[in-house]
């Protein structure tokens, strides 16, 4: 029989991080570090007290735990289906990488499980090798209607192409550069939406498109070489203080891994 350690005590005060910590060290088949369970703890806190938890329906801590099970033990909504990832693409501080053999990493959360003019999406980006969709919907060759965060070539003319239920193909209101660390967008109307890369928040100016009803994934494109550590899907959010409260998850969650 495996001893689990009880989340309930050495300061995990808030009951949704109880019951996660505890299915990620039941996942794990052991207990992690006290200070990374205070990392989490601190997360969820921090979250209610800005307002943002509710607005959060699907997410994944992909760090922290002791194993890839654990890792993808959600923090809220569905669990994800993956194909092709192993123990081997789990980093418990930079979270887990896309490789030539991963596949599929489904959230199980449809892009139209939030309204066309209420919603949001982040991830963590630890590391990007080759471009692709670091989160996102199927979505039609005219891009129409789809929900994404894509990242194009990472050379002189790399731009970061970002949709939330958006009719564009080709986003050019953000600088040129790679993303790295949050990125987010959300909208909560129906002419513009907010994106956030790099700790700044843009302004796009587009109307909203009816909903690709497919699946958000995470890399969500074959030929991607990229990490991540953190993933939300939900409703429209203030993404700064998402921005925030995941950067400081990651920061405490670094320190606290031996």
């Amino acid at each position: 029989m495996t001893l689990v350690w009880a989340s309930g005590y050495n300061g995990i005060t808030d009951p949704d991080a109880q019951t996660y910590i505890a299915a990620v060290e039941a996942a794990d088949g052991q207990a992690i570090e006290g200070e990374v369970a205070l990392a989490i703890n601190d997360f969820v806190v921090g979250c209610k007290f800005d307002g943002i938890w509710d607005a959060i329906k699907a997410s994944c801590i992909l760090a922290g735990a002791r194993t890839l099970n654990g890792a993808l033990v959600p923090l809220k909504g569905p669990a994800p289906t993956v194909s092709g990832f192993t123990s081997s693409d789990y980093d418990r501080e930079t979270g887990l990488a896309k490789t030539v053999d991963a596949t599929s990493f489904d959230t199980n959360r449809s892009n139209t499980a939030d309204p066309q003019d209420n919603q949001h999406l982040s991830v963590w980006v630890s590391d990007l090798t080759y471009r692709g969709s670091f989160l996102g919907s199927q979505g039609t060759v005219s891009f129409n209607g789809q929900s994404q965060l894509y990242q194009t070539d990472l050379g002189a003319n790399t731009q970061p192409k970002i949709h939330v239920a958006g009719g564009a193909n080709k986003i050019t209101q953000i600088p040129a550069g790679v993303v790295t660390n949050f990125w987010g967008a959300s909208r909560d109307n129906s002419s513009f939406y907010v994106s956030r890369a790099n700790s700044v928040n843009y302004t796009l100016n587009y109307a909203s498109a009816f909903d690709d009803a497919s699946n958000l994934k995470v890399f969500n494109s074959p030929t991607m070489r990229a990490r991540t550590a953190f993933y939300s899907i939900g409703e429209s959010l203030d993404l700064a203080l998402l921005d925030n409260r995941v950067s400081t998850l990651m920061t405490d969650i670094g320190a606290a891994i031996p």
